[in-house]
């Protein structure tokens, strides 16, 4: 007789709906939610844990499990409070920096991260990774730089789409951060930022758009700061208004973790899920409060028994978490993932080695020249050489698994045919959120002396400096003190500089920084915290078996106040206290006025002074008729250079390219980099709305470069930048091998956003179509007009 087995399992048709994984999302979630109690569905929305919050037990519809990223999946965190698990299996692949991807301008490497993190956070038992960053580069001492994807939007907006599409493919939400205009690190947590719409609409947001419209985001983190007196991760206009309304975002919006302070805004404008409320997000714990306390805890379902909060809100909420649900922990068609594997690697250093930019290189001392380095003594100098560069920088910290150092590569690259030596040159201290540990400087000395005293022995130094993520470095939760290298570095590459020639100055960073030591090295090379397999990578591009191809996604002016959120002084950044707002700051110098000057006329006529200074049109400027009052015991922040974000300020300013000219604010601009080979650029052509040019390696060596266009107004009836990034193609060229390349206008690239109307507006007229290299190498250019 046979042995009785374990019921069939049940047909689909006798699933509930919500189990039934042949229905559409949408079906499963209104089914679910049909089934719901109201206590169900309240305690849905915020946290019961450090980084995850409830299903539905009784339903079986499984928790939330959210993981730091976005350059790979954090190491485990305690369940409540911010201690590391110390987990034996809690490492990852570190990927490279965004900056680093950005600096790629390639959006297939940005598909390729995507997928691979995405692969990592599925086998982790993640449902949403915290990332990508797509917040701008305004200033260059905001400690989270190195998150995002640099100064331009369009730029980042490219980037960011099929970043999140490899992500999602994997059945793991993205969470993009943080929305909006958290372009700080001080003050981060209470800092009113004061921005006309135009820059709005056609600056920060426009990264966030695409990421929903074009990327299909599952998820959104609202950031810290204040917008309208009003926290931005319940912000009525920022999320319901324009997120949720004007965009038709059907995600979750999550709060960053303790960025939700009012339980009134949060149920009325737009917070779908709270978490780490109470806490800085990092360290502090919420002492004497519990998740029941949150502001979407009790105190949300009490209102909602009372019949205070009307159901659509309820529902709307709870069916958002359901859909957040059902497209990554309950979706049939997601794999499980793999964790650390070679092809993994492959992608780290593939991403990364597209991302390095070549920034100078005088004498042709590289490529590397492996047959000259026969027998002879190779300095390694500088301590991020050897630092492990994927910890500390606060919540994107990560455990990799194996991390390669520069030193380690080059000893393996050159080891066996030459002397490789290293001398650390100074020290900075371990990796603590919120603390320095200052290393006396006469430590720093000592270091000093050696590494140069080994220089003028050595036959080539090889110097990898830069940047770390030490607080007050690239970190979190505190941005940096200075433009300049710290550490004494400045003094350092400097004499090293004098005792030996051969030098090969790398700087890793996500930051813009001072360079008074530029005309004393041949060669600069800007590299990035770039993860699993930095040192290989680093190592491909110096011995020349990778051409450099990246290009800089950001502006490297010559000082700080050179930046406009500098320049205009302290209430352009970081901030003044609201009660301060009467004193106003005319570039960078204090001056007392009244408050209707802010209110109203000073910032007009500040960007208008500036305009006619500079020759742009000053018929119409957007700072016209703003309120920039802000509420007392707080700070203030005004984006003065309105629109004129980054090299649209430069060229405004009438910078003309060349790092070489000491009246040259700009050291680097905006899309520069160099190639181990050279490129000609055809005559650019115009046929009806497309614009074609020819580019060919005129070089010895294979190559890739980036053909980048822009396109400018010639005569507005508003301030406009001189010209704005709307297309680039990266294409890749073999010795004398030339292609035509090509760019279809669209009336979207015409348009500025008009506060009047409250509309995109193409006006009739003439358009100057840019062919360039960067922002400032132009190879051509063309006439369009639009009827």
């Amino acid at each position: 007789m046979a042995l009785a087995l374990a019921p069939a399992m049940a047909s689909a048709q006798e699933l509930p709906k919500y189990l039934n994984p042949a229905l559409s999302v949408e079906e499963r979630v209104e089914d679910a939610l049909s089934r719901m109690t109201l206590e169900e569905k309240c305690r849905m929305v915020y946290a019961q844990s450090k980084f995850s919050s409830p299903g539905v037990s009784r339903l079986g519809i499984p928790e939330l499990w959210t993981s730091d990223g976005p350059h790979g999946v954090r190491m485990e965190i305690n369940w409540n409070d911010w201690a590391h698990s110390n987990w034996t299996n809690d490492y990852c692949t570190a990927f490279p920096a965004l900056t680093c991807l950005a600096a790629s301008w390639n959006p297939e490497m940005a598909s390729l991260y995507g997928k691979n993190v995405g692969e990592e956070a599925r086998y982790r038992k993640k449902s949403v990774l915290l990332g990508p960053g797509v917040n701008l580069y305004r200033t260059p001492l905001n400690g989270r730089n190195f998150e995002y994807m640099g100064e331009d939007p369009y730029l980042a907006s490219i980037m960011v789409v099929p970043y999140i599409q490899g992500l999602q493919s994997n059945g793991v939400a993205c969470c993009v951060k943080h929305y909006v205009l958290n372009d700080q690190e001080e003050f981060r947590g209470h800092v009113d930022v004061k921005v006309s719409d135009r820059a709005l609409y056609e600056l920060y947001l426009r990264p966030f758009e695409a990421a929903v419209k074009e990327g299909n985001a599952w998820s959104l983190m609202g950031s810290y700061n204040q917008y309208k007196d009003q926290h931005v991760s319940h912000n009525e206009r920022l999320l319901n208004d324009i997120l949720k309304g004007e965009w038709g975002f059907d995600g979750a919006v999550i709060t960053d973790w303790g960025a939700c302070h009012d339980t009134d805004e949060a149920i009325k404008y737009g917070l779908d899920l709270e978490m780490g409320s109470f806490t800085n997000g990092l360290t502090s714990e919420a002492n004497g409060f519990g998740y029941d306390d949150y502001y979407l805890g009790s105190a949300y379902l009490n209102k909602a028994k009372n019949g205070e909060v009307p159901m659509e809100i309820v529902n709307d909420k709870a069916r958002r978490m359901l859909r957040l649900l059902f497209r990554t922990e309950m979706n049939p068609n997601r794999g499980w993932g793999s964790m650390h594997t070679q092809a993994h690697l492959d992608a780290c250093r593939e991403i990364a080695r597209e991302g390095i930019v070549l920034l100078k290189n005088e004498t042709n001392l590289l490529p590397l020249n492996e047959a000259n380095l026969k027998g002879k003594t190779i300095l390694v100098v500088g301590e991020n050489a050897t630092r492990k560069l994927t910890e500390g920088g606060g919540s994107s910290e990560l455990k990799a698994k194996d991390e390669v150092s520069p030193l380690r590569a080059i000893q393996e690259r050159y080891g066996k045919i030459a002397k490789v030596e290293y001398a650390a040159g100074y020290k900075s201290g371990p990796s603590m959120y919120g603390r320095v540990i200052v290393i006396p400087e006469e430590e720093q000395a000592k270091l000093r002396v050696e590494a140069v005293e080994k220089a003028k022995k050595a036959d080539l130094v090889i110097y990898v400096g830069g940047l770390n993520k030490n607080h007050f470095q690239d970190c979190e939760g505190g941005d940096r003190r200075q433009y300049e290298l710290d550490f004494f570095q400045n003094e350092l590459i400097s004499e090293l500089a004098a005792a030996n020639q051969n030098m090969v100055t790398v700087i890793i960073s996500g930051n813009a920084y001072a360079m008074p030591w530029l005309s004393q090295v041949k060669t600069l090379v800007q590299s990035w915290y770039n993860g699993s397999q930095a040192g290989y990578a680093l190592t491909d591009i110096l011995s020349g078996d990778v051409n450099p191809s990246g290009k800089l996604p950001f502006t490297m002016a010559v000082s700080l106040e050179d930046y406009p959120a500098h320049k205009l002084g302290r209430v352009a950044y970081p901030g003044i206290p609201a009660d301060s707002m009467p004193t106003v700051f005319k570039y960078g110098k204090e001056n007392p006025a009244s408050a209707t000057l802010l209110k109203k006329g000073f910032f007009e006529k500040q960007v208008k002074e500036i305009a006619k200074n500079n020759d742009i049109n000053t018929r119409s400027n957007s700072l016209e008729a703003h309120d920039y009052s802000a509420a007392p015991g707080t700070e203030a922040v005004i984006y003065a250079e309105d629109i004129l974000l980054g090299y649209r300020w430069f060229d405004t300013k009438g910078f003309n390219g060349t790092y070489a000219n000491a009246k040259s604010r700009v050291l680097f601009p905006f899309g520069y980099g160099l190639s181990y080979t050279t490129f000609e650029y055809g005559k650019p052509q115009i046929s009806g709305n497309t614009v074609t040019v020819t580019v060919k390696n005129t070089g010895k060596v294979a190559g890739k470069e980036i053909v980048q266009w822009y396109v400018g107004d010639d005569k507005a009836s508003v301030i406009r930048p001189k010209k704005e990034l709307k297309h680039f193609e990266k294409i890749a060229l073999a010795p004398g091998e030339e292609k035509t390349v090509s760019y279809t206008i669209n009336e979207k690239d015409l348009q500025f956003f008009d506060e009047t109307k409250h509309a995109w507006v193409a006006e009739p007229g003439t358009f100057t179509i840019t062919v360039a290299a960067s922002s400032v190498d132009v190879k051509g250019t063309v006439k369009y007009t639009q009827k």
